[in-house]
């Protein structure tokens, strides 16, 4: 085990509850899209930035920082852009695919969207056989800013950590105060995916 201070994102396919009627037919196409929106994202991330695990209708990555956090972060946001749009893409592409059908799912895949969680901090890298862990309070509250009250289907929310890492945040989205169990009051932002930057964007003046 070791520790290593690094940025954590989750993507999470939003309207998957709506999406899913509890019939074979439904369930198996709602899979199989969930499926190829998670592969078509997680095919365009590219390393340092790794995917940890998939969690259901959602992806965990993570990049590790080994210096100045700013350009890292970044980096990430840029890579984050690319996934929104690899997502759009792929989703379009199903819908056309599957136009034909007339199961729950693919009738309505064109309701999903996808939000993005991004925090920062010190984490547990560890080992467990083939798999690798990662553990520490940046991780429990990574996946503790999915359940918010912020409006919206399509979104990216940021920690203070990721904002002062990336100043240009201040400019863009709105503030968004969010209070979490066991941790209190957080300042959040939130972005359109619109907002984020893309790789041609210097990663800071100078």
């Amino acid at each position: 085990m070791r520790l290593a201070q690094a940025v954590l994102v989750i993507v999470d396919i939003s309207g998957y509850t709506d999406f899913i009627v509890k019939r074979e037919v439904s369930l198996l196409h709602a899979e199989q899209i969930i499926s190829e929106l998670l592969e078509a994202m997680i095919d365009r991330a590219e390393h340092p930035l790794v995917l940890n695990k998939l969690e259901g209708d959602a992806a965990f990555l993570y990049r590790e920082i080994d210096g100045e956090p700013r350009p890292v972060v970044h980096d990430v946001l840029a890579q984050l852009h690319v996934l929104f749009e690899a997502f759009a893409v792929c989703l379009g592409r199903i819908e056309v695919a599957r136009s034909n059908c007339d199961c729950s799912a693919c009738a309505n895949v064109g309701g999903l969207r996808l939000k993005a969680f991004v925090h920062a901090g010190e984490i547990a890298i560890k080992q467990v056989r083939q798999f690798e862990e990662l553990a520490g309070e940046p991780v429990i509250l990574v996946h503790r800013l999915m359940k918010n009250h912020v409006s919206g289907r399509e979104y990216v929310l940021l920690t203070d950590q990721i904002v002062r890492a990336w100043p240009d945040a201040r400019m863009v989205g709105a503030e968004h105060g969010e209070i979490f169990e066991g941790v209190g009051e957080l300042v959040l932002r939130v972005l359109a995916p619109t907002e984020l930057p893309v790789r041609a964007d210097p990663p800071f003046p100078g």
